[in-house]
């Protein structure tokens, strides 16, 4: 894979590739954090501000970050999110974009070795890594936060914007909306050592949730 079809992933797709469905809807909840369009509460998300953000530099949004900020038209958490309509459709057109680039299997859904060599370029070329370095995480680029965890799931996320992470029901229990149905753990990643966990795409394609 080269470093050009590398550069047209966004990190919801990175996620997607990844972990699956719900690690892609997680990024990209976050990826609109940190433009400070979606806050977390009481388990849930919700929509906080202009998806564009407040700054003139962001890329352009993701469809799958348009479908998270436009499907949050009441609050929701990340189970409910996924149903409403236009995520599922999203969802569905990135995944079927991931199979054309040869990265996906339609059936069983797996990852091919073409996308495992693209997570490990990434992986490589990504210059954060766990643990983070001494600056605050809103000091360092936000295309590079969501990355990372992409990669890294909850340990990452925790470490990018924990306070999020945990009002947002993304991580641990307690979350109001879905209740005793969050994950203990996302699936793969390299965690703190930086050994890599993960084992494939998963048989149902649910990934890291």
């Amino acid at each position: 894979m080269s470093g050009s079809a590398t550069k047209r992933l966004a990190s919801c797709e990175v996620a997607l590739l990844r972990g699956g469905p719900r690690a892609a809807v997680a990024v990209a909840a976050l990826a609109l954090h940190l433009r400070g369009a979606v806050a977390g509460r009481g388990g849930t998300m919700r929509t906080s501000g202009p998806s564009g953000g407040v700054g003139h530099s962001l890329p352009p949004l993701h469809p799958l970050e348009k479908a998270v900020h436009t499907s949050l038209y009441r609050p929701a958490g990340l189970r409910e999110l996924m149903e409403r309509p236009r995520m599922r459709r999203e969802l569905a057109e990135a995944r079927a974009e991931l199979i054309a680039q040869g990265l996906l299997r339609r059936f069983p859904p797996r990852r091919k070795q073409a996308a495992r060599r693209l997570l490990t370029d990434l992986r490589e070329q990504l210059p954060l890594s766990l643990p983070l370095p001494d600056d605050e995480p809103e000091n360092l680029p936000a295309d590079q936060l969501a990355l990372l965890v992409a990669l890294d799931g909850p340990a990452a996320l925790l470490a990018v914007a924990p306070r999020f992470a945990r009002q947002a029901g993304l991580v641990g229990r307690g979350g109001r909306a879905d209740k005793g149905l969050l994950p203990h753990s996302w699936g793969g990643g390299r965690g703190l050592s930086g050994h890599t966990t993960d084992d494939g795409f998963g048989p149902t394609g649910s990934g890291w949730i």
